[in-house]
């Protein structure tokens, strides 16, 4: 009777560990690969980095923006495609038509499994 309490006393308390190491690793945010949500712009602000700084764009305002960045390459679908992709991430798209990374660092430090640039 007495080895039945000891085991069961060790299951109990082996049952507590679980739960609290459950509970523990569901309150730590996993997001990785999620991109950072925009933050408020104060009112009043000069908007002249409005869609360069990240987070500063909407969804919708990708398109006219990438379509601009890659309008002077010859290579304009797979820029679109890879623009619009890393625009839908990071919701920023640096200014003219090439470099100028350094103003969204989601846009920038992007890379392929090859470790290249992702975005244009």
């Amino acid at each position: 009777m007495e080895r039945l309490s000891i085991v069961s006393m060790f299951f109990i308390f082996f049952m507590f560990l679980l739960l609290v190491d459950n509970n523990h690793a569901a309150n730590i945010p996993d997001n990785h690969d999620e991109p950072p949500s925009p933050q408020p712009q104060p009112e009043g602000q000069n908007h002249t980095m409005h869609g360069v700084t990240q987070g500063s764009l909407q969804p919708q305002e990708c398109g006219p923006r990438c379509s601009t960045r890659c309008s002077k390459t010859q290579y304009k679908k797979p820029c679109l495609f890879f623009c619009n992709k890393c625009c839908a991430k990071c919701l920023c798209v640096p200014a003219g038509f090439y470099g100028n990374k350094e103003s969204c660092p989601c846009y920038n430090n992007w890379k392929t499994k090859r470790g290249g640039p992702k975005c244009p």
